[in-house]
């Protein structure tokens, strides 16, 4: 696998020294580090994920996916996580790319495809050699300006038709067909996003779900291995770190900001969760001393 990934590779450090993680085309990212990271906090979105070289650990709650050069994984929702670079170095530093996956386009592919059984939020798999080619053209079209509007999307959905055919398929389709546990789930977890600082209310996102409350839970906690009200709590601890790093905020203001009413709580469920008060956390983090940013 190492000698197939080769051209892979010399084509990403190129575009990483040219463009660094955010590419020409809308929704491919690249990651290079030099050395392993601590702990990094972030949210994953729908996405295809693949280690070119290095090494990574995703935690999902007490879940862990480690993956490795020729590896790949797929986010089908958006769920936050802690991730963590395992394996770089100067010499062979740790190289990956995502690519986020629409779920249109998902649909568009499935009109005569049965309804599939639920699946997890993120898995990993090796990475399908029929993926190269077509992962090869899209990252040299990044260096083709001109035909990105044209050909990207043409590519983007053969990758995505290849995807769809091999072992990733069945957690693929959960996204694209509507009535699917996976995309009900997926609605719930948009509006706990969108009110993550108010009160969450079960029934409420039931509804949203268009479940009953039992099966609504079963389900979210099945998929994401947290329940609602520890992915509420995930999300508003991650919003109250990059409010710290933006500038020298006021503690308490930022725990009422994302919906604590109680100082303690907020700082005691911070530093559970980072290692650190916030307000030393903060800190660290704006003097480079502490790993933020995404992975």
């Amino acid at each position: 696998m190492e000698t197939t990934l080769a051209p892979l590779k010399d084509v990403m450090i190129r575009l990483w020294r040219t463009h660094g993680r955010e590419t020409p085309i809308d929704g491919l990212y690249l990651t290079m580090a030099s050395t392993p990271s601590g702990p990094i906090h972030t949210v994953y979105r729908p996405s295809f994920c693949a280690v070119v070289q290095g090494a990574k650990t995703s935690m999902l709650a007490d879940r862990a996916f480690r993956y490795d050069a020729g590896k790949c994984l797929i986010a089908s929702m958006e769920v936050p996580i802690r991730a963590e670079i395992t394996r770089a170095t100067p010499e062979d530093p740790y190289l990956a790319f995502s690519l986020t996956l629409d779920p249109s386009v998902i649909a568009e592919l499935l009109l005569d495809w049965p309804e599939s059984a639920p699946a997890p939020a993120l898995s990993v798999h090796a990475l399908d050699p029929d993926l190269l080619e077509p992962l090869l053209r899209l990252m040299r079209l990044c260096e083709r300006p001109k035909d990105i509007a044209i050909l990207a999307p043409l590519i983007r959905r053969e990758i995505t038709w290849r995807l769809l055919q091999g072992p990733m398929g069945p957690q693929l389709r959960q996204i694209g067909l509507a009535g699917s546990p996976m995309a009900r789930i997926g609605r719930a977890i948009s509006h706990i996003r969108e009110t993550f600082t108010g009160q969450l209310r079960i029934s409420q996102l039931a509804d949203v779900a268009g479940m009953s409350s039992a099966t609504f839970h079963r389900h979210f906690k099945s998929m994401t291995a947290m329940t609602p009200v520890q992915y509420q709590k995930l999300l508003r601890l991650q919003e109250a770190r990059r409010l710290l790093l933006l500038d020298q905020a006021d503690v308490a203001g930022v725990g009422y900001a994302i919906g604590y009413e109680s100082p303690s709580q907020f700082s005691r469920e911070y530093r559970r969760l980072f290692g650190a008060p916030p307000g030393r956390d903060g800190l660290a983090i704006r003097k480079g001393l502490a790993p933020a940013g995404e992975l």
